[in-house]
Protein backbone atom coordinates (compact mmCIF):
# COMPACT_ATOMS: atom_id res chain seq x y z
CA UNK A 1 0.00 0.00 0.00
CA UNK A 2 0.93 3.51 -1.03
CA UNK A 3 -0.19 6.74 0.36
CA UNK A 4 0.27 9.74 -1.08
CA UNK A 5 -1.01 13.06 0.91
CA UNK A 6 -1.93 16.36 -0.35
CA UNK A 7 -3.46 19.79 0.54
CA UNK A 8 -1.28 21.59 2.85
CA UNK A 9 -0.75 25.01 3.11
CA UNK A 10 -0.48 28.25 4.79
CA UNK A 11 -4.29 29.60 5.94
CA UNK A 12 -5.48 32.55 8.10
CA UNK A 13 -7.23 31.81 11.39
CA UNK A 14 -10.75 30.97 11.26
CA UNK A 15 -9.98 29.53 7.75
CA UNK A 16 -10.39 26.20 6.05
CA UNK A 17 -8.35 23.47 4.27
CA UNK A 18 -9.34 20.10 2.65
CA UNK A 19 -6.31 17.26 2.87
CA UNK A 20 -6.58 14.21 0.48
CA UNK A 21 -4.81 10.84 1.02
CA UNK A 22 -4.61 9.00 -1.86
CA UNK A 23 -4.37 5.06 -1.85
CA UNK A 24 -2.86 2.78 -4.28
CA UNK A 25 -1.35 -1.01 -4.37
CA UNK A 26 -3.48 -3.42 -2.40
CA UNK A 27 -5.91 -0.96 -1.55
CA UNK A 28 -8.47 -4.10 -1.06
CA UNK A 29 -6.60 -4.90 2.54
CA UNK A 30 -6.97 -1.71 4.25
CA UNK A 31 -9.11 -1.65 7.25
CA UNK A 32 -8.98 1.69 9.19
CA UNK A 33 -7.26 4.70 7.93
CA UNK A 34 -6.76 8.07 9.81
CA UNK A 35 -5.05 11.34 9.91
CA UNK A 36 -2.06 12.22 12.10
CA UNK A 37 -0.20 15.28 13.40
CA UNK A 38 3.14 16.29 14.31
CA UNK A 39 5.20 19.68 15.59
CA UNK A 40 8.59 19.28 15.88
CA UNK A 41 9.97 18.09 18.99
CA UNK A 42 6.68 16.82 19.51
CA UNK A 43 4.98 13.34 19.33
CA UNK A 44 2.67 12.29 16.60
CA UNK A 45 -1.11 12.79 17.92
CA UNK A 46 -4.18 11.37 16.52
CA UNK A 47 -6.67 13.58 14.73
CA UNK A 48 -9.19 11.51 13.40
CA UNK A 49 -9.82 7.71 12.29
CA UNK A 50 -12.03 6.22 9.95
CA UNK A 51 -13.28 2.33 9.89
CA UNK A 52 -13.63 0.93 6.71
CA UNK A 53 -17.51 0.81 7.80
CA UNK A 54 -17.46 4.71 7.62
CA UNK A 55 -17.25 5.05 11.11
CA UNK A 56 -15.39 8.34 12.60
CA UNK A 57 -13.45 9.44 15.87
CA UNK A 58 -11.96 12.60 16.61
CA UNK A 59 -9.25 14.08 18.88
CA UNK A 60 -11.07 16.12 21.49
CA UNK A 61 -8.92 18.93 20.22
CA UNK A 62 -11.14 18.94 16.39
CA UNK A 63 -14.58 17.40 17.45
CA UNK A 64 -16.98 19.94 15.85
CA UNK A 65 -14.44 21.79 13.34
CA UNK A 66 -12.45 19.06 11.23
CA UNK A 67 -14.48 15.77 9.25
CA UNK A 68 -12.86 12.44 8.17
CA UNK A 69 -14.13 10.49 5.13
CA UNK A 70 -13.40 8.29 2.99
CA UNK A 71 -14.41 6.81 -0.72
CA UNK A 72 -13.46 3.52 -1.37
CA UNK A 73 -14.44 3.38 -4.85
CA UNK A 74 -11.57 6.16 -5.35
CA UNK A 75 -9.48 4.99 -2.93
CA UNK A 76 -8.96 8.51 -1.46
CA UNK A 77 -9.82 9.91 2.29
CA UNK A 78 -10.44 13.41 3.17
CA UNK A 79 -9.93 15.71 6.19
CA UNK A 80 -12.18 18.62 6.05
CA UNK A 81 -10.35 21.24 8.42
CA UNK A 82 -12.91 24.18 9.30
CA UNK A 83 -12.43 27.34 11.55
CA UNK A 84 -8.61 26.14 11.50
CA UNK A 85 -6.91 27.68 14.81
CA UNK A 86 -2.79 28.22 14.90
CA UNK A 87 -2.57 25.49 17.19
CA UNK A 88 -3.29 22.84 14.48
CA UNK A 89 -0.44 23.96 12.55
CA UNK A 90 1.41 20.76 12.06
CA UNK A 91 2.70 18.17 9.12
CA UNK A 92 -0.15 16.20 8.63
CA UNK A 93 0.21 12.13 8.07
CA UNK A 94 -2.10 9.82 6.90
CA UNK A 95 -1.72 6.23 7.67
CA UNK A 96 -3.30 2.83 6.61
CA UNK A 97 -3.96 -0.26 8.49
CA UNK A 98 -3.84 -3.79 7.07
CA UNK A 99 -4.25 -6.98 9.81
CA UNK A 100 -0.44 -7.27 9.30
CA UNK A 101 1.26 -3.48 8.61
CA UNK A 102 0.65 -0.12 9.13
CA UNK A 103 1.37 2.37 6.29
CA UNK A 104 2.11 6.07 6.68
CA UNK A 105 1.88 9.02 3.78
CA UNK A 106 5.01 11.50 3.17
CA UNK A 107 3.06 14.09 5.19
CA UNK A 108 1.44 17.64 4.48
CA UNK A 109 2.66 20.53 5.90
CA UNK A 110 -0.45 22.80 7.50
CA UNK A 111 0.65 26.57 8.97
CA UNK A 112 -2.10 28.91 10.40
CA UNK A 113 -1.45 32.13 10.86
CA UNK A 114 -2.75 34.27 13.56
Amino acid sequence: VQLQASGGGLVQAGGSLRLSCAATGSVSSINGMGWYRQDPGKQRELVAVISSGGNPNYADSVKGRFTISRDNAKNIMYLQMNSLKPEDTAVYYCRAATFFQIYWGQGTQVTVSS
